[in-house]
């Protein structure tokens, strides 16, 4: 009968997307006494510190681009949940949806004249325990593709798969990466 009762929890957070899931299941663990750790406690090698890990940095424009956007992304994700966004000139072209990052990535407009930077972090009712936000080595091409020049990243609370790949390639085509 308890099997049936977590089903019914886990149903009703669905309702309320993915990181509601994963923070009902957790509370379901913790009832068994079962405790759940930071996915990175034991792989820390997966995140990164603060600081640039590319030739490329951001320049002045780029800075105020970059904090604008991280300003944004805190107000829009207190709302509507987004963990990631483009921002180009200062001004945000692109919001990541439950589609994720590939898809709002696929969706930017090329310009030559400015280029956009992606800004991804955590949400801020996010369970870093178990849902940490992650690029890779294809994100870093998927912003190739979409003309983004940099990328910036929360220290401690992004997953970065194939890091040293997604470094090499950000400095082949002249993308920043730069974790706050």
């Amino acid at each position: 009968m308890k099997g049936f009762y977590y089903i019914v929890r886990i149903i009703k957070a669905y309702k309320l997307g993915d990181a509601a899931i994963l923070k009902e299941l957790i509370k379901i663990l913790a009832e068994q006494r079962i405790n759940v750790i930071g996915s990175t406690t034991f792989n820390p090698e997966l995140t990164l510190l603060k600081g640039c890990y590319t030739k490329l940095k951001p320049n002045k424009n780029d800075i105020i681009s970059i904090n604008k956007g991280i300003k944004s992304l805190g107000e829009l994700n207190s709302h509507n949940h987004v963990q990631g966004l483009v921002i180009r000139d200062s001004n945000i072209i692109a919001k990541e949806t439950f589609k994720g990052t590939k898809k709002m990535l696929q969706t930017i407009k090329k310009s030559k004249n400015y280029k956009g930077i992606l800004i991804k972090f955590p949400k801020k009712k996010q369970d870093l325990r178990a849902d940490l936000p992650t690029i890779g080595f294809n994100t870093v091409k998927d912003c190739a593709r979409a003309g983004i020049k940099g990328i910036v990243l929360k220290s401690k609370q992004n997953i970065f798969i194939d890091k040293s790949k997604g470094i090499n390639f950000a400095n082949k085509n002249r993308i920043f990466i730069i974790v706050k």
